[in-house]
């Protein structure tokens, strides 16, 4: 009876190992359709698909909170910064730039440079 028992329970978590090794784990960051824009935008450089990319970048940013670590993926605060600094919209570059430093500390050296030289070109202007 009790072998009966115990290789019930066995092949009760046998299954529940094989169905939990099937499952799909969740993406670590929300990118949404940033790479597809992205590529749009690379291969063809115009008005439209630097809009569309600014938009999906705006968007995998606000859902942030619906991804499993709760950040913004790597780089994209920093490429938006680009894309608005482009634009003329020097302040919201930098608070891009400075969110990409804040969040991921490792890109410090590369944000400070990128600051920097924004600040010194906006003293410049004023």
């Amino acid at each position: 009876m009790h072998i009966r028992i115990r290789r019930e329970i066995l092949l009760l978590l046998a299954v529940a190992l094989f169905v939990s090794g099937c499952a799909q784990p969740k993406s670590l960051y929300n990118y949404n359709d940033y790479s597809e824009r992205y590529y749009k935008n690379k291969k063809d450089v115009n008005e439209t698909t630097t809009l569309e990319l600014q938009q999906s970048i705006e968007k995998a940013i606000e859902e942030v909170g619906k991804s499993r670590s709760g950040r913004v993926p790597p780089g994209m605060y920093a490429n938006l910064g680009y894309m608005y600094l482009k634009a003329g919209r020097s302040k919201e570059a930098l608070e891009c730039f400075k969110n990409e430093k804040s969040i991921y500390p490792e890109s410090t050296h590369f944000m400070d440079r990128i600051i920097k030289k924004v600040e010194l070109e906006e003293g410049v202007k004023k």
